[in-house]
């Protein structure tokens, strides 16, 4: 089970990366600019092709991550190579496509898979309104009822499930909820004490609610729904960043690989509608990550770019290129951190 596991995961990262390298690359292509290697994988090589384009097609060792090498990727760095051909020379609007075309290429493939996801098995719903309300459960007890919509939690506006579930996991010293919910068009203050459960020697707090399943049907319902699900996700990615700089979420709540590995088994248990909607889901937060404005993501160098044009000159190419160096090793720091994580959470 574990081997059929990590091979599911290997293969889901390879089509998200695989699909977001192929934006770089084709946008890049089609641009003229020269290509050295396309590489699924990051580490040693594996595997090497060469084209009959001259480029380098690899597999390699470390299935997280990849790349597409170009020339001029920030100054000029072959003097065999014509000097039209170096992406540091393309026009600026040229450069910003095939910085963003890997973002977009994952924010498109999370949008048809929502969609099929929707077509094959039924949206899931999106509005935060009550099912079943168990009885005896701390939601009962403090008065929630079946088609309560959630408005706020905390003080936090929620207007979807996604967004409920984070807030639901901030960090809360008093152990008690304040929920305002809409009920036959009027706003309620109510608190909630969860209840705590043992399994094993873990503890978790439970309310005590299902979810009401309101979706809509319909060819065109299933487009508004994947194209809500889809900025749900992103709104909820912008909450958690919020969380994490106010240290209302811990550091501890991300995952790395080995956390990536649990939701994979865990979703195999669930079937296919549940591994693909983990696919949309991994693509939208590689999206999501390579367009912030941090150095070595796609939105650092875009970022470069548009300070580039504000200013009305490029920025030194040994500054940028020094920036990015220390962007890509502080991220690796935090990989190996997040890791650890992982492998301690796991006992």
């Amino acid at each position: 089970m574990w081997f059929i596991t990590l091979l599911l995961l290997i293969v889901i990262l390879g089509i998200i990366i695989l699909v977001h390298e192929f934006g770089h690359f084709i946008t890049a292509k089609k641009s003229g600019v020269y290509i050295y290697e396309f590489s699924i994988g990051m580490g040693p090589v594996i595997h090497k092709h060469k084209g009959k384009d001259g480029i380098y097609y690899n597999i390699r060792a470390f299935p997280i991550g990849g790349f597409v090498s170009m020339a001029g990727e920030i100054y000029e760095d072959d003097g065999k190579i014509s000097h039209d051909k170096f992406l540091c020379n393309k026009p600026w609007y040229q450069r910003l496509m095939i910085l963003a075309a890997g973002v977009f290429n994952n924010f498109v493939l999370a949008f048809v898979v929502l969609f099929f996801l929707a077509l094959i098995w039924g949206p899931t719903p999106i509005t935060p309104i009550l099912g079943e309300i168990q009885s005896e459960s701390a939601a009962m007890e403090a008065g929630l009822q079946e088609g309560d919509q959630i408005v706020a939690i905390n003080g936090h506006k929620v207007k979807s499930w996604d967004i409920a579930q984070i807030y639901l996991y901030y960090k809360n010293e008093s152990n008690v909820y304040q929920f305002k919910i809409l009920r036959d068009g009027v706003e309620k203050e109510i608190k909630i004490t969860p209840k705590t459960v043992q399994e094993g020697e873990k503890e978790h707090q439970v309310f005590g609610f299902k979810i009401a399943n309101n979706s809509e049907t319909g060819f065109f319902s299933y487009i508004k729904y994947a194209w809500q699900k889809f900025w749900t996700i992103i709104q909820s990615m912008i909450v958690t960043l919020g969380g994490l700089f106010t240290g209302k979420l811990s550091v501890k709540a991300l995952s790395g690989p080995v956390g990536m590995y649990q939701v994979v088994g865990q979703s195999i248990q669930y079937g296919i509608s549940q591994i693909l909607y983990l696919i949309a889901l991994l693509s939208i937060n590689v999206g999501f990550l390579n367009i912030l404005p941090f150095p070595a993501f796609d939105g650092g160098r875009i970022f470069f770019m548009i300070i580039e044009r504000i200013k009305g000159s490029k920025i030194n190419p040994k500054w940028e290129n020094t920036i990015n160096n220390v962007g890509f090793i502080l991220l690796m720091i935090l990989m190996v951190y997040i890791t650890l994580q992982d492998i301690l959470n796991l006992f």
